[in-house]
């Protein structure tokens, strides 16, 4: 069976390797190599950000947690396990809806601490060019106009938002987020607070720096970076680990993250394989929709 996969991020990616692994002949074709693409600029710390409860989301995020843990684990570059506390302002009735895919997931009142995958996507996106490489697949880069016009027995449509242009999908659209990345002065814990009354934050340490966001702005696609946004992030990042307040700002970064209402569309429609609209949890729902990609492709 031969594939094309048109699109470079986490979701095309991912669903090339195991698609590969499969046994399928697999292109990927993409107006952009995976470093300029919205999936370079994520966090990506396993976390289903603003996703609604679904029993698919949930076997999709269990699955792809199982996976970076192994890399964490067979030190895969840029992957590691991080704890984390989640600042809880109101109380929330019982543990959360994702909480079944932590194992270590607990309530301590006030917070919940658990601990999660991490991918510093850089390093990451270029291992899993190079395993897509070695295994065999290739890449051409050309923008796609039309999947119909793409030839192969299995298209698989992992766009993001260039999805709305492809298929006329009215549901997806474009959230906003920005962050700062400053120097990491010890901090080894991720803090996340989602209610803070300015806005939610979140403090994300990585090997040597650490990620400090954010904004999630729907239907915002400006793409320049807000000094006053900046600002404002880091003043309540400050306030949640007060080490931050000398940390030197290495640089700013801002994303189009793909998001859908109703959900990511995981479906196969004639030979097009679609795996678009996973909002701001495309790393965290990564390979398990990459399995359903191939369950899909394959029957």
């Amino acid at each position: 069976m031969d594939v094309v996969v048109v699109g470079a991020g986490i979701i095309g990616l991912s669903s090339a390797i195991r698609l590969r692994e499969a046994g399928a002949d697999v292109r990927i074709v993409a107006a952009e190599p995976p470093r300029d693409t919205v999936s370079a600029v994520a966090c990506a710390v396993w976390y289903p950000t603003r996703t609604d409860a679904d029993p698919r989301v949930l076997g999709w995020g269990t699955r792809t947690f199982e996976v970076f843990a192994e890399e964490a684990a067979a030190g895969v570059p840029g992957v590691h396990m991080l704890p984390t506390r989640m600042v809880l302002r109101r109380r929330e009735p019982g543990a959360p809806w994702w909480a079944p895919a932590v194992p270590d997931f607990a309530d301590a009142v006030e917070e919940w601490r658990f601990t999660v995958p991490c991918a510093e996507m850089v390093p990451y996106l270029d291992h899993l060019v190079e395993r897509f490489t070695a295994a065999g697949g290739t890449f051409e880069w050309r923008r796609v106009d039309s999947l119909d016009a793409v030839e192969a027995s299995v298209v698989v449509n992992a766009t993001g938002l260039a999805a709305r242009q492809l298929t006329g999908d009215a549901r997806l659209h474009p959230i906003r987020g920005q962050v700062v990345v400053v120097d990491n002065p010890g901090i080894d814990t991720s803090v996340r607070d989602e209610h803070h009354p300015e806005g939610a934050v979140y403090v994300h340490p990585r090997r040597d720096d650490v990620v400090v966001g954010g904004t999630f702005e729907e239907g915002d696609d400006d793409l320049a970076v807000r000094p006053e946004t900046a600002e404002a992030i880091l003043r309540r990042a400050t306030e949640i680990e007060p080490r931050l307040a000398a940390a030197r700002v290495r640089r700013h970064l801002v994303g189009l993250r793909p998001a859908r209402h109703g959900g990511p569309r995981v479906e196969r429609e004639g030979r097009v394989v679609h795996a678009y609209g996973h909002g701001g949890a495309g790393m965290t729902l990564s390979w398990g929709c990459a399995e359903e990609v191939v369950r899909l492709a394959t029957t």
